[in-house]
């Protein structure tokens, strides 16, 4: 039987491994995090969600499924006992808050001598959650060794007596790798049938409630009404797609608003965009609104979480009022306007430049060790 591999192991775990922000968070770290004294490795729960693997695997990363269909199949928190157990592992890191919940106490029922540091990272105003999750959340806070937060605006929403541990970590993007996109640009256009004069506002979400597509479908069937020469197109999954596909055949919005389901070639469209925009209730700071910008992209998007940190109104995008279908078709007609798109667009790029995931990655890194070494 052999040992554990040398160097730091670090296990990453999450809920799934879909094409959520999150979870592409992930793949970043994998591509540019230090694999010499480092061995990543993650852990999920959702067998369906399987989407990541293979480009976890092409960084070196090794995946574990814990292998139920949903997280209130209790089988998981024994298939993760048994692997934090086997796995000599020095550090976990989770990046869910009911998968947190329940590794903290894992972990801490595990022998001192081989009990892993444990680090939390949030991505979502604690809002957002459900009551119990929130309620989990915090009573296992406590038992954290090191916390991160996506943006300033989510922690901010962490429990007062939590808060001043929390570091803010913008995690950020490869950018010289999501600007290359751009030479895809005249491909996603013509494939989405955009034709000279139009404008191209592109959406890349889950299809879930927080992602408010019914009011992002009302926006765009104000915006086609007024006669502005703007098309949609939306790429994502969900548990939502029946009834979001119902709800666009009920908009009569036809290809002017394009369903395009997943895409593991998001960042892509992104790039073949003219605006880019999103109708949430509520948000960290997504991972695509960070892509956008690197691209040259401008936001339009309701002033919501962490949105209002990257993006400044009439500077490289526009923030509108949350919940509000007329007022975010309004922001989209303003940046559609070609005099104004041109400025947006330039001030965007400059914008991403803020977003390189390398310093972030080293300070989570940097967080691994000062960990390991305790």
């Amino acid at each position: 039987m052999t040992g554990p591999e040398p160097g730091i192991r670090v296990l990453w775990l999450i809920k799934g491994l879909g094409p959520g922000g999150a979870e592409r968070l992930l793949v970043e770290h994998a591509a540019g995090g230090s694999h010499g004294d480092l061995v990543y490795e993650a852990a999920y729960l959702l067998d369906w969600k399987q989407h990541l693997v293979p480009r976890l695997a092409a960084h070196g990363v090794t995946s574990h499924c814990l292998g139920v269909g949903s997280e209130l199949d209790p089988r998981w928190v024994y298939r993760l006992y048994r692997l934090l157990r086997r796995g000599h592992f020095d550090v976990v890191h989770a990046h869910s808050p009911v998968v947190a919940s329940v590794a903290r106490v894992l972990v801490r029922a595990l022998p001192r001598a081989r009990r892993p540091a444990f680090v939390y990272t949030e991505h979502n105003r604690w809002p957002s959650y459900k009551t119990t999750t929130r309620v989990a959340n915090r009573l296992t806070f406590g038992l954290d060794d090191a916390d991160f937060a996506v943006s300033g605006d989510v922690r901010a929403s962490i429990a007062a007596r939590f808060r001043s541990r929390v570091e803010v970590v913008v995690h950020g993007v490869d950018v010289p790798r999501v600007r290359a996109q751009l030479e895809h640009r005249d491909a996603v256009r013509a494939e989405l049938g955009v034709g000279p004069g139009d404008v191209l506002a592109v959406t890349v979400a889950n299809l879930r409630h927080g992602k408010n597509y019914p009011g992002l479908l009302a926006a765009a069937r104000i915006v086609v009404d007024r006669g502005l020469p703007v098309r949609f197109a939306a790429a994502g999954q969900g548990q939502l797609e029946a009834e979001i596909r119902a709800r666009h055949e009920q908009s009569a919005l036809g290809d002017r608003f394009r369903l395009l389901g997943y895409r593991d070639d998001a960042t892509r469209v992104i790039a073949g965009a003219d605006l880019f925009v999103l109708a949430s209730h509520h948000e960290g700071l997504p991972v695509t609104v960070m892509e956008a910008l690197t691209l040259g992209v401008p936001v339009v998007a309701p002033r919501v979480g962490g949105l209002p940190e990257v993006v400044t109104t009439g500077e490289n995008g526009i923030l509108v009022s949350p919940d509000s279908a007329e007022a975010l078709a309004d922001g989209i007609e303003e940046a559609a306007r070609t005099d104004r798109r041109a400025v947006l667009a330039a001030n965007a790029r400059t914008t991403g430049e803020r977003f390189s995931s390398a310093a972030a990655i080293h300070r989570i890194d940097a967080c691994y060790r000062e960990l390991a070494r305790r």
